[in-house]
C-alpha cells in the first residue's frame, strides 16, 4: 500500500504537535502521511467540568467516527484520553515512547511555599482534586477547562494562586513556565505522558506501519495502568491513579483510589520481574478493592 497515510488529529496545538510527531517518525521509515484536522466535542465545550459531560471518549469519539467512515487511516491521541475499551471496529496500532508523566503546579506569579490553607487552585481533574485535597484539605479548588494555551491564559487572568497541568502537555509545545514545580507526590493518570495511535481492526497494512513506532516498554507499562483503570471500571469521574516503570529487569507499579473529597485513600505498590508483570494491573485492582477500594467506589456511586 503506497497511498498517503491520513492522520486524524484534533486542532489544539498539543494535538497537532503529537500528530506531527507521528508524521515525522513515519517519514523516517519512508512512509508519507498528511494531517486531517477534526474538531472534538471536548474542544467545543470549555465550561462544563469534564466529569459532568459524560466524559468517556469525549476527546476521541469524533476521530473514532472519522476512522470508521474511512475519512482517515489513523488517529493520534494523548493516551490518557482514550477509553480503556476502544470503539467497536478499532484497535491500538502503536504506543510511542512515553514523555514526562508528572503533574506540575504552575504558579500565577512567583513561586511560593505551598501550604494547607488560603489557597485557590485551578483544575477540572477529579483525580488531581482528590489527591490535592488529601494533602491540603483546606484548599479551594475551582474549575479550569480548555487546551493548555487557554488554561494558561485563564490562570493569568484569575485570582488563583496556581493551577495544575500535565508536564508533558506544556513541555511538548515549549510552554512550561519557569514558575512551576513538579508534584512528585501526585500519582498521574493511567497512561499520562504517552501517545497512542489507533487504526481500524483488520487494517493490517496500516498497523504494520504504525508498529514501527511502537515502544515495547511504554506499551507494557500503559497496558498495566489501563488494566487497573478498566478493572475498577473507572473514568475521569473517578480519582484513579497509576504508574508503572521499568528499571532493568524489574517493573515497579504504584496505584491509588481516592474518594472525591480526598478523605479516603486506598493505595498499593509492587515490584515484580517485568516478564511476570503482564496481568499486574488486574491483580492490583482486585487487591485494592479488598483493601478499602470497594467502599470508596460505593461511596462515589452513591454521591458520598
Amino acid at each position: 500500500m503506497n497511498k498517503v497515510l491520513k492522520i486524524g488529529t484534533r486542532e489544539s496545538e498539543l494535538a497537532v504537535w503529537q500528530a506531527n510527531l507521528v508524521k515525522n517518525e513515519l517519514a523516517k521509515h519512508g512512509i508519507v502521511s498528511e494531517l486531517v484536522f477534526i474538531k472534538s466535542e471536548g474542544d467545543i465545550d470549555l465550561v462544563t467540568p469534564l466529569y459532568e459531560i459524560g466524559v468517556q471518549g469525549i476527546f476521541t469519539k469524533t476521530l473514532d467516527a472519522a476512522l470508521l467512515s474511512n475519512k482517515i487511516d489513523i488517529a493520534v491521541h494523548s493516551m490518557k484520553d482514550v477509553p480503556t475499551k476502544l470503539a467497536k471496529g478499532l484497535q491500538q496500532a502503536a504506543v510511542l515512547k512515553r514523555g514526562n508523566y508528572r503533574d506540575i503546579l504552575v504558579f500565577k506569579d512567583s513561586k511560593f511555599e505551598i501550604r494547607n490553607s488560603n489557597l485557590l487552585i485551578g483544575t477540572s481533574s477529579i483525580r488531581r482534586i482528590a489527591q490535592w485535597k488529601n494533602k491540603y484539605p483546606d484548599t479551594i479548588i475551582e474549575n479550569l477547562r480548555g487546551n493548555v494555551n487557554t488554561r494558561l491564559r485563564k490562570l493569568k487572568e484569575s485570582n488563583w494562586h496556581g493551577a495544575i497541568f500535565a508536564a508533558a502537555g506544556l513541555e511538548r509545545i515549549n510552554l512550561r513556565p519557569e514558575n512551576s514545580v513538579d508534584l512528585d507526590w501526585m500519582l498521574p493518570a493511567p497512561a499520562q505522558g504517552a501517545v497512542m495511535i489507533v487504526c481500524k481492526e483488520g487494517d493490517d497494512a496500516v498497523k504494520e506501519k504504525c508498529m514501527l513506532l511502537n515502544d515495547e516498554k511504554t506499551a507494557l507499562c500503559t497496558k498495566i495502568e489501563r488494566d487497573f483503570l478498566r478493572t475498577l471500571m473507572g473514568g475521569c469521574s473517578t480519582p484513579i491513579s497509576a504508574l508503572a516503570e521499568i528499571k532493568d529487569t524489574q517493573l515497579y507499579f504504584k496505584c491509588s483510589l481516592l474518594s472525591l473529597d480526598g478523605k479516603q485513600k486506598a493505595e498499593m505498590s509492587y515490584s515484580i520481574f517485568t516478564n511476570d508483570a503482564s496481568d499486574l494491573g488486574i491483580t492490583a485492582a482486585h487487591q485494592i478493592l479488598e483493601d478499602g477500594g470497594a467502599e470508596i467506589l460505593e461511596g462515589i456511586r452513591n454521591g458520598k
